[in-house]
């Protein structure tokens, strides 16, 4: 598909039955590669605190670390939509603080739209930052930032699911309502997700476990390629072991003399 993706474009996509190929990066030569691919959404996530600055968890990401890394990600872009985080903290401020955060990321970090973790407990502030003309991806489920409270990831069993089902529809129709442009449906599983996508007109995309029914799907682009140091021993080629084998045969040359 040619031309500048757009949030009317992702919902032609939905209507047209059209698969939304979306990735996580936070970085210019990632972004740049990730658009060169033919990424029709490239997300700013807020596990760039972990995956990239080394925090312990999502909650210690600032907005500074986030427009940072949204304008190095905006500026390796062309084609995909540019989506940025808001981290912990702004949501949960409230919807004038959230407005507020979101409007810098879009001035600074040139996001072209944000995503609002856990937006179910939170849809006023969906409809303050849809309101304030920025387009909202909103992200409900078993979310990263929903940790703390449930006291980390846990395994979602078909119990809990099925418990939730009417709950997360409910969910999905009043963030629609609200304003929201997407969604992120996460870990909850492909029957629901599925059945999410039918109830809505909205494109809804998820990550690992998402399943054909859902209208996309997103991943990390360093776990896709794995760019992280636990992937140098998996059994798919990963960009650790190159760089690894690389920079250890660079060493090697160095130290016997061979470099000039």
């Amino acid at each position: 598909m040619a031309g500048k993706v757009t949030v009317a474009t992702l919902h032609q996509m939905k209507r047209d039955g059209k698969k939304i190929a979306a990735a996580v990066a936070y970085d210019y030569q990632m972004a740049q590669l990730l658009d060169r691919a033919g990424a029709d959404l490239i997300s700013v996530g807020d596990s760039v605190g972990h995956r990239f600055f080394g925090q312990a968890t999502h909650h210690e990401v600032t907005m500074d670390q986030m427009v940072l890394c949204c304008l190095a990600v905006s500026r390796g872009v062309e084609r995909a939509l540019v989506n940025c985080d808001l981290p912990f903290g702004t949501v949960q401020a409230g919807p004038k603080e959230a407005v507020r955060a979101a409007i810098r990321l879009v001035k600074e970090g040139h996001a072209e739209m944000v995503k609002v973790d856990g937006a179910a407990g939170h849809p006023e502030v969906v409809a303050a930052i849809a309101k304030a003309g920025i387009p909202v991806f909103a992200q409900f489920g078993f979310t990263p930032q929903s940790t703390m409270a449930i006291g980390g990831f846990m395994e979602r069993t078909e119990a809990m699911l099925a418990e939730m089902h009417d709950q997360l529809i409910r969910d999905a129709h009043t963030l629609e309502a609200a304003g929201a442009s997407l969604f992120d449906v996460t870990n909850v599983g492909p029957q629901i997700i599925g059945e999410i996508a039918q109830a809505v007109k909205i494109p809804v995309i998820g990550g690992h476990n998402t399943g054909p029914a859902a209208d996309g799907r997103i991943t990390v682009s360093y776990s896709l390629i794995g760019y992280d140091a636990r992937a140098v021993d998996r059994e798919r080629p990963s960009a650790a072991r190159l760089i690894l084998d690389e920079a250890t045969h660079y060493f090697n040359e160095v130290r016997a003399g061979r470099m000039t």
